[in-house]
């Protein structure tokens, strides 16, 4: 057990932003443990997987090719990927958080006789795998124990893939055996949510604001603001309960979770259940009157002031840089 495997998965709707959060994942698990990172992935490797790959790559990548496989169902995925990870024997095998990985991986982890350590945040030396629980009120830390392979998946946002582009790795074939009859469903098409005006997950600007706003009638200063910047608006709990901004623009532990360059939090005081969604940015900006706001504690720049005056000051400001 030399490796570390790190999973894509296969979906045609995109998601190399998760892939890639993973895989810098398990570049730091592979830093800290000394072992071989190496990805998997289902689907042809010059079409569906590998492609999107930045930062250092992996050391190889096992391409899982089968015609039942060409549609997802639990059983078929299963038998795949137990039949590939007996052959490659990892130590560990990480995959990002997502309903599909949460659907068939516990299954596939009980063929091994472990579990899985689901919606990690962060690893600590041991390796001790961090999760959160109660919406974030507590941490908890998993090591793992035992002869199999340890299976965990990444929680999107909680690792910035940062690193430039590496080079080139070697692709390996891995044809599983399925037979017919082990795939006890017929997949239908795809469930799709309901559409949706804006994916924060992938805006790089963020102007967020919370309950300081005070009233509906105020949010014309932050969007002000977020066109200036050029930047999507989002909200904390509250203001989406409220009605003031559609559900889809909150961010937080019942909301989305979100990685821009630039998180502007106004008026946000930075509960822990905010926090869980958007402490991955790469650079927090807060506004609040309240020094002692917990904003700030993530904060990598604060402003403690009145937001109805910083933030049309801040407008004016950016609008003459421009």
């Amino acid at each position: 057990m030399s490796r570390i495997l790190v999973v894509q998965e296969a979906r045609r709707d995109g998601n190399a932003r998760f892939f890639q959060e993973t895989l810098a994942a398990g570049r730091r698990l592979a830093s800290s443990t000394g072992l071989t990172l190496e990805a998997a992935g289902v689907g042809d490797p010059n079409k569906d997987i590998f492609l999107e790959i930045t930062g250092p790559t992996p050391a190889s990548g096992h391409a899982i090719i089968h015609p039942a496989l060409e549609t997802y169902t639990p059983d078929g995925y299963v038998l795949a990927f137990e039949q590939l990870i007996r052959k490659l024997e990892p130590a560990y095998v990480i995959f990002p958080h997502t309903y599909q990985v949460r659907d068939f991986v516990p299954r596939l982890a009980a063929r091994f006789g472990q579990t899985l350590i689901g919606d990690v945040t962060a690893f600590e030396d041991g390796p001790l795998f961090i999760r959160q629980l109660f919406q974030g009120r507590i941490s908890a830390r998993y090591r793992h124990e035992g002869g199999g392979p340890c299976f965990a998946s990444i929680q999107s946002g909680a690792f910035r893939n940062d690193s430039p582009n590496g080079g080139t790795m070697d692709i390996y074939h891995f044809t599983p055996e399925i037979p017919a009859d082990a795939l006890r469903t017929k997949p239908s098409e795809p469930f799709r949510g309901s559409a949706q005006t804006v994916d924060l997950g992938s805006a790089q600007l963020i102007v967020s604001v919370g309950r300081g706003i005070r009233e509906a009638e105020n949010l014309p200063l932050i969007e002000s603001l977020a066109a200036a910047l050029g930047a999507e608006i989002a909200a904390s709990r509250p203001i989406c309960d409220n009605g003031w901004l559609p559900m889809e623009r909150q961010v937080g532990s019942s909301g989305q979770s979100v990685a821009p360059k630039l998180y502007l939090a106004v008026g946000i005081s930075g509960a822990i259940q905010h926090l869980v969604g958007m402490k991955a940015s790469q650079c927090i900006v807060a506004i609040n009157k309240d020094p002692d706001a917990p904003i700030f504690e993530v904060a990598d720049y604060g402003i403690v002031g009145d937001l109805f005056e910083v933030v049309p000051a801040l407008t004016e400001a950016v609008k003459a840089a421009k």
